[in-house]
């Protein structure tokens, strides 16, 4: 779609621009009104302000899109609350298929999520309530006895919880499908051009049946986890490689390794004990995460290390210095302050979500206390040098840029005092954190249009930022003007 984008305000300024679009990319950038090619189909901005098109680098696309059709007990504050809203919906959506719920955090609950509780509020229906940092699973005795007839209590965690998230996946590709479509749209309705789905499984071939079936909203750079990368290295599949046949639409994206676990689960490996003297868990040796990392470099695959407490950042520092070469960190919520500026000086992108800051501000300071001061240290990083990506790992935060920029400059939500201020960073740095491109000759014409100047906005107007319209390769995507 070749158009000239008129009477558009550039983020930061208020002078007017207008901007041609030519075969996907920008084609020129000049004062309004000047001569363009009238030729070209004209779309009047109205001062409307235009900056570059919004990344989620950190997505479960797949668990997304279902997130919708589950249960959602994330506002549970307690076991015996949570099993109250399983008993209300199982009475008014009868049946005898499994149940699932999403986003259960019972690290603050004054009691415990037992079989008996969810026996009690579903009978003999299978229930299954997956918290909302993915890492454990609430089963009721019905479950248990279906997908984990070994397991003794209620509670699976880590690779059984991740298992068990799997096999609820619905079998008709065609449905699935469908509600991918339907969170593509939605994501693009918020500015998203792209996503990094490091959903789990193998999604080359998800993807490339999406896109051949007219999924076109969104770019997707899809990851691999330990259990594929050999079939991604047999392929010749290299981070950054798009993949036949899908019009740059779908691209080779990080190795993903686990390193720890979570903070809500309190299997993020920390350097000091949890207030019951545990310290998390390390899903690798030190020896096994250097040598997944080797494999991943030398096939020119990036690597991405899921790490959480500080002692898995400090892991996961130490394997890339030894490799001698960067990758990304994921996650990264607590940092010893000695960790810091090996980030920047060993070309570590930390791959953050700061909308969790926010989800996770009571648990943390309940869970790793005075050191909660370390917590999602985003201007540290930022003042070190390094490098940081936005995502929102959705489903355990919704998949919208705009919330996890708010959270970064603001700190703050659902009207509390910021947590731990210092940290925040300025707007034009999230909006670095969370777009890949700028406005400017030859740079793709992924671009946002909005109703107000993100650089003046507050972090409670960014957080619910009208966006008028998204245009991937200069086609709309989304459509209000």
């Amino acid at each position: 779609m070749n158009v000239v984008l008129t009477g558009a305000r550039l983020t930061g300024g208020d002078r007017l621009a207008d901007v041609v679009v030519r075969n996907g990319s920008i084609a020129s950038v000049q004062p309004s009104g000047a001569p363009v090619d009238h030729g070209l189909a004209r779309v009047p901005l109205d001062g409307r302000w235009l900056m570059p098109g919004l990344w989620d680098q950190h997505v479960h696309f797949t668990q997304w899109a279902q997130t919708a059709r589950r249960l959602d007990v994330s506002r549970a504050s307690s076991a015996a609350e949570a099993a109250d809203l399983v008993r209300a919906h199982a009475a008014s959506h009868s049946g005898s298929e499994v149940l699932v719920g999403f986003g259960f955090h019972d690290a603050l609950w004054p009691d415990l999520p037992t079989r008996e509780l969810l026996d009690a509020a579903a009978a003999d229906r299978p229930v299954v309530l997956i918290a909302g940092d993915l890492h454990c699973s609430w089963l009721n005795s019905a479950a248990i006895a279906r997908f984990a007839p070994d397991v003794e209590g209620a509670l699976l965690r880590e690779d059984a919880s991740f298992a068990l998230t799997s096999a609820l996946t619905p079998s008709d590709d065609a449905v699935l499908d469908r509600w991918a479509s339907d969170a593509a749209d939605a994501a693009a309705a918020r500015g998203v051009v792209g996503v990094v789905d490091l959903e789990y499984g193998w999604n080359l071939e998800t993807w490339s049946r999406r896109v051949a079936a007219g999924a076109r909203s969104i770019r997707v750079e899809f990851g691999v986890y330990r259990d594929r990368v050999e079939d991604a290295i047999r392929l010749g599949l290299r981070t950054g490689d798009p993949v036949e046949g899908t019009g740059g639409l779908l691209t080779m994206g990080p190795f993903k390794v686990i390193s720890d676990g979570s903070l809500n689960t309190r299997t993020a490996l920390c350097l000091h004990p949890y207030p019951d003297g545990g310290r998390g868990v390390a899903n690798l040796t030190p020896g096994e995460l250097l040598d997944d990392l080797r494999i991943a470099v030398g096939s020119g695959i990036e690597p991405a290390v899921h790490a959480i407490g500080d002692e898995a950042n400090r892991l996961a520092l130490d394997a890339f210095e030894r490799l001698g070469s960067g990758g990304r960190i994921e996650h990264a919520q607590l940092i010893d302050p000695v960790d810091i500026p090996r980030f920047a000086a060993l070309g570590v992108v930390a791959s953050v979500q700061p909308e969790h800051a926010m989800d996770d501000r009571d648990v943390a300071d309940r869970l790793w206390a005075a050191r909660s001061l370390h917590a999602f240290p985003l201007a540290s990083l930022l003042a070190s040098g390094a490098r940081l990506a936005f995502g929102s790992d959705a489903p355990v935060a919704p998949l919208d840029p705009w919330a996890a920029i708010a959270s970064a400059v603001g700190r703050a939500r659902d009207g509390r005092e910021p947590w731990h201020p210092e940290q925040g960073i300025p707007v034009e740095a999230a909006i670095e954190a969370s777009t890949r491109s700028r406005i400017a000759v030859g740079e793709p014409a992924d671009l946002v249009i909005v109703e107000r100047d993100p650089s003046t906005a507050t972090p409670d107007e960014l957080r619910t930022m009208s966006v008028a319209a998204t245009l991937l390769a200069g086609r709309f995507t989304h459509n209000a003007l």
